[in-house]
């Protein structure tokens, strides 16, 4: 008898046959002496669409909703139908005995095998591999320790229960408020408070009124220092600061106090998902969806790094003995820095990091064993390898260790600071590249307590308070964590939707609320805007998982606040405006036309809902650069054909004229059409004979 392994991916089926010496391949699956393996592509199998229910939903109408049917059913999606049904073939047969789900370790995953071994009416044994790399030791050792398929049903229930809160939530407050204002309007629950946090920055900005404040800086001896009162440097009346100044001039200034504290800044933890996503963020300018697709690269393919979607930053107490392993596949890429490790048996310096309570389904992001080779990896592959790499060194060097000299003058009653720092040990910023935080310390170190020094040069600075800045996408990272939107996986998913949607852009690497975004959260529900009530979900959503919450109760919750939503936005008086109308109609139904921005250029769209017409509004840009300035060039079509210009430079170039390719179909007609003309061969040795027969 054979097991039948699902996997997520065909690249991870194809490493997981490879390991079990599945050798056979066919067209949808890999067998072996003991095993088969399968592969979803992606998700395989969704929930039923309003239409699927009952045809009248096809049409989008206010009094339909809300559209909560009594239970969620599922169907199997159009374009990867094929393998859906290779898979049931595959379970049809009667020398299979059970099932291993090898879909990725979490929630996300567990819903995509089980929805299609749900959908098969699977009720054969039923296992799991649960893994965190994909290496092949990783491999082998997670196929000696499959684990019994129940264990993973709350996970499941608790996949279930986010799936359908998203369909019944989502679909239905966005067909109503689309309907009611006759707009696209996506609400969602996790979208709609991500979105309330931007405009509340954005209020914040608009209502900011700046101050002026002054602050003085005097050189006192050797130094240069800060006039300071109740920790604060600024000061806002002109005259107490002109009044300062003039008071210090020339005067001697004595050092009442010097202060000198050591201090050690511990280790930094691996990353978890949201923090590597940050800090690629700040670092490279990664968007949270960019960072996930290359790691994910990284994980599959190269196999170099541990699972991705983990929201944990700590270890397990059983991979101490994995270190050295994991030193040795990094050696080829950081010699220096990796060599001295082993010397000391790869030694972890920082014990914290290893906490078998802290760790939910999956462990911190950190390199596997497999050897690494750099040459293989593109440039962000080896910048978020780097990052992940170079956190992971610092778990086995000393803390960080320095000491603050902070030296307070006293001069005319007024107090002037200094503040410096002495490193004493580098410590782990050694492999992080942080050996610039040494500061000089000459003047402070030469200082003697109570002894005066003469006031120079003093200087008054004019300066304005300034508004927050608009969060970037760290930030927005930073918020989603801190308010529990969203999990690890989907946070990236949802910044793209609320750019795709219209609601916020991206300019300079910072979100500005768009026009639409703005009206959009006025006309949402308050409860659905509130970042605690998401984050109630999700720690309900949580407890789901771990068996600690009931999943029916939750789904009669959801549906009564469908209810509740749809019939309040049903009700609600309030206006709303296209934010893109033009003044210009359209010529098939005379409603006005809206203009849309998309890659390829601006377009005009109809307003109605029922009418499809579009147009360019901007030419369409080609790949032909401008031989002047470079830029991209208008594609047009005349009364010579087709042609690019760049209107800037003025430079018109004709578009070189392809011949089309004769398809095997084409090609066959012209044969017999000529076949039957002549009596001769189709070769072309033949049609040569018959042409020089024809000259002679």
């Amino acid at each position: 008898m054979k097991s039948l392994v699902l996997a997520e991916k065909p690249s991870v089926a194809r490493e997981i046959a490879r390991v079990l010496g599945c050798n056979q391949k066919h067209k949808s699956y890999m067998e072996g002496n003991q095993y088969i393996v399968t592969w979803a592509l992606g998700h395989l199998i969704e929930l039923k669409m309003p239409e699927h229910y009952d045809t009248k939903y096809k049409q989008w109408n206010l009094e339909d909703l809300p559209i909560i049917p009594p239970k969620m059913g599922l169907k199997v999606m159009k374009q990867t139908n094929h393998q859906f049904r290779a898979i049931e073939a595959l379970a049809k047969r009667k020398d299979i005995n059970e099932c291993i789900i090898a879909t990725d370790a979490g929630r996300e995953g567990e819903l995509v095998a089980r929805w299609i071994l749900d959908k098969l009416h699977w009720n054969r044994p039923l296992k799991r591999l649960w893994i965190s790399s994909q290496t092949d030791k990783a491999i082998k050792e997670g196929f000696k320790q499959l684990r019994p398929g129940k264990q993973f049903e709350d996970l499941y229930h608790s996949a279930v229960c986010r799936a359908e809160a998203d369909w019944l939530i989502g679909l239905n407050v966005t067909r109503a408020l689309t309907t009611k204002y006759k707009d696209p309007l996506s609400a969602g629950r996790v979208q709609t408070p991500t979105l309330a946090m931007l405009l509340d920055r954005e209020e914040q900005i608009q209502k900011f009124v700046p101050k002026e404040y002054w602050t003085i800086r005097a050189e006192i001896g050797t130094l240069t220092t800060d006039w300071e009162r109740d920790n604060e440097k600024r000061i806002f009346d002109k005259p107490k600061a002109e009044a300062t100044i003039a008071k210090i001039a020339g005067k001697k200034g004595i050092l009442e106090k010097i202060e000198r504290k050591k201090k050690s800044e511990q280790q930094p933890l691996p990353y978890d998902l949201t923090e590597l996503q940050r800090d690629a963020n700040k670092r490279f300018g990664f968007s949270a969806k960019k960072t996930l697709t290359v790691l994910q690269r990284l994980y599959e393919q190269y196999k170099l790094v541990t699972y991705p979607r983990t929201d944990s930053r700590y270890l397990t107490t059983d991979m101490i003995g994995t270190m050295t392993d994991r030193l040795q596949g990094m050696l080829s890429g950081y010699k220096e820095e990796v060599r001295p490790l082993l010397a000391s048996n790869g030694k972890v310096l920082a014990k914290r990091v290893f906490n078998n309570e802290k760790v939910t389904d999956h462990h911190a992001i950190i390199p596997t064993e497999q050897r690494l080779n750099l040459g293989e990896l593109d440039n962000d592959e080896r910048k978020l390898y780097d990052l992940i790499a170079r956190r992971f060194l610092t778990l086995f060097l000393p803390m960080y260790e320095y000491e603050t000299i902070h030296a307070i003058f006293k001069v005319e009653s007024e107090t002037f600071t200094a503040k410096d720092t002495n490193v004493l040990d580098l410590g782990f910023k050694k492999v992080l590249g942080k050996e610039d935080t040494e500061a000089s310390t000459f003047g402070l170190q030469k200082l003697i307590q109570g002894k005066e020094y003469t006031v120079k040069n003093s200087t008054l600075n004019q300066k304005w308070t300034e508004p927050p800045l608009r969060y970037s996408e760290a930030d927005v990272l930073a918020q989603m964590e801190k308010f529990g939107l969203g999990t690890p996986a989907t946070r990236a998913e949802i910044i793209e939707r609320l750019v795709e949607t219209e609601v916020v852009e991206r300019q300079n690497g910072r979100f500005t609320p768009t026009k639409k975004g703005k009206q959009l959260i006025d006309l949402v529900n308050d409860e659905l805007k509130s970042p605690e009530l998401t984050a109630k979900w999700e720690q309900e959503l949580e407890r789901i998982s771990k068996g600690k919450a009931d999943p029916k109760q939750f789904l009669q919750r959801i549906r009564r606040q469908t209810e509740q939503l749809v019939s309040e936005i049903k009700a609600s008086d309030k206006s709303y405006r296209a934010h893109n109308l033009t003044g210009s109609r359209c010529p098939e139904c005379n409603e006005f036309l809206k203009e849309r921005n998309t890659k390829e250029g601006k377009i005009l769209v109809c307003s109605s809902p029922t009418c499809s017409f579009r147009k360019r509004k901007d030419p369409k840009l080609a790949n032909r650069r401008c031989p002047q300035c470079h830029k991209k060039m208008e594609l047009h079509e005349g009364k010579a054909g087709v042609y690019f210009q760049c209107r800037r430079c003025n430079v018109v170039e004709k578009a070189e004229e392809r011949k089309k390719a004769v398809n095997k179909r084409e090609e066959k007609k012209l044969v017999q059409k000529y076949s039957q003309k002549e009596d001769f061969g189709t070769s072309l040795g033949d049609l040569l004979k018959q042409a020089l027969q024809n000259n002679d």
